[in-house]
């Protein structure tokens, strides 16, 4: 009997070590052991022989390089849940069906969220920071170190979807009072579960918060959301923290309102041009005005093996003739 090919699936990114066993065991898996992103002319060279690629966050799989792509290639598994990497339109228009991994970080990241919304007013990192400097702490002032309460202050989240609803579960128990903008409006029950107040207008909620939190997808109609118009109408006591993507907010107009006082600070764990991070928000992370982190939100073993998990599903569910239960289309987005 002819042994039977096994169709090609190319992980752009080292994954957990029983995600890419499994994925062994099932497919003709091309890894990627070193763990060195690829660039855009690796990107297209891989496309052109895969018959399913498995991309991160790190890989821009745009026009271009799908352009280069096979006819073999029917299927792009995303391992993450955003797409603004993958231009979805195009891979649609060559028969390319995307998939990514909804819902399985909601946790990780909502944690890391609750975690930046305490430790920017409280001046966690700066704290941490005098214990590992070469001097003495001096011991206990009743005047050092003040940061600010977060108990009964507003915390205006954009974006309440499954992410946005978490970080508003958690935030309620440390005494914050809700609010979102969204593009919808989330059903009543969610609302009154969560006592949250809905802004139609953004800009009318930015005005009214102490604290922000940036929960929605990166797409075309959020690029630059938080734009230096919308930023100036933040409050001078207000923080921002951005656990979503780095390109919902315009970052140099963030930069230049918090070195001018025009907002107290910021909690940032993605950039707008990641991996690349702006030297002025170092600086202003070096003198306590904002907390960064490197994309960690999701950063959880447990995260990362569940989504996996979820790629694995979607390419077994594709290649044995049926739809992936977790497809995109230009629609959602």
């Amino acid at each position: 009997m002819a042994h039977r090919k096994r169709p090609l699936v190319v992980v752009t990114r080292k994954l957990p070590d029983s995600i890419e066993t499994r994925m062994r065991e099932l497919f003709d898996t091309q890894l990627n052991l070193d763990d060195k992103p690829m660039s855009p002319a690796e990107l297209a060279d891989t496309v052109k022989n895969a018959d399913v690629l498995v991309p991160t966050v790190t890989d821009r799989i745009d026009a271009s390089v799908l352009s280069k792509a096979g006819d073999k290639l029917k299927l792009i598994a995303n391992y993450g849940n955003g797409v603004d990497h993958i231009d979805v339109a195009t891979a649609l228009s060559r028969g390319i069906t995307v998939t990514n991994t909804p819902g399985v970080l909601t946790e990780d990241t909502a944690d890391m969220t609750m975690a930046l919304i305490l430790a920017v007013p409280r001046r966690l990192a700066e704290g941490a920071a005098v214990l590992s400097e070469d001097k003495p702490w001096p011991g206990w002032s009743p005047t050092w170190m003040l940061g600010h309460r977060i108990w009964g202050k507003r915390l205006g989240i954009i974006g309440m979807g499954r992410i946005g609803q978490a970080v508003a579960r958690r935030a309620r128990a440390f005494g914050l009072q809700i609010h979102y903008h969204n593009r919808r409006r989330v059903p009543a029950r969610i609302e009154e579960e969560l006592t949250a107040t809905y802004w139609e207008s953004l800009d009318q909620m930015l005005a009214r918060m102490d604290i922000i939190s940036v929960n929605c997808p990166h797409t075309p109609a959020t690029f630059h959301l938080l734009s230096a118009r919308r930023l100036k109408l933040i409050r001078p006591q207000a923080y921002i923290v951005n656990t979503a993507r780095g390109e919902v907010i315009d970052e140099n107009a963030l930069v230049r309102l918090i070195a001018s006082g025009d907002i107290a600070g910021a909690g940032l764990d993605v950039f707008e041009h990641e991996p690349a991070v702006n030297p002025k928000l170092v600086k202003l992370a070096r003198i306590g005005k904002v907390v960064l982190l490197p994309h960690m939100g999701s950063a959880t073993l447990e995260g990362r093996i569940d989504m996996g998990e979820k790629v694995i599903v979607n390419i077994k569910t594709f290649l044995d003739g049926h739809r992936p239960p977790d497809r995109v289309l230009p629609s959602m987005l």
